[in-house]
């Protein structure tokens, strides 16, 4: 049995095209090779309408959509100990969700 490796040091740096965006909408694209995420905003215009910006997509490996299911899914389960259930509103089958 060999020694443990240490951890390797972790740096983060942020791109100059890097920006911080709000998203109240996420759709998903799924094909063999990745998981592609579309971020954007959702607007209602008026009673019947409703408007779509998207800002960003991003493309995911399978293993690295894995990893941020698991991320989300453990961090989700913190916030609703720390502040309660966040309940969905209900949709009709086949409906999207945004």
């Amino acid at each position: 049995m060999s020694p443990a490796q240490p951890q390797p040091k972790l740096q983060m740096t942020n791109t100059e095209q890097f920006r911080e965006h709000y998203a109240n909408s996420v759709q998903m694209r799924v094909s063999l090779m990745d998981f592609y995420l579309l971020f954007g905003t959702v607007n209602q215009t008026a009673v019947d309408a409703v408007m779509i910006q998207n800002f960003q997509g991003i493309y995911l490996s399978p293993p690295q959509a894995k990893a941020l299911a698991t991320l989300l899914s453990q961090n989700l389960q913190q916030y609703e100990a720390a502040f309660g259930e966040i309940k969905l509103e209900p949709h009709a089958q086949g409906e999207v969700i945004q």
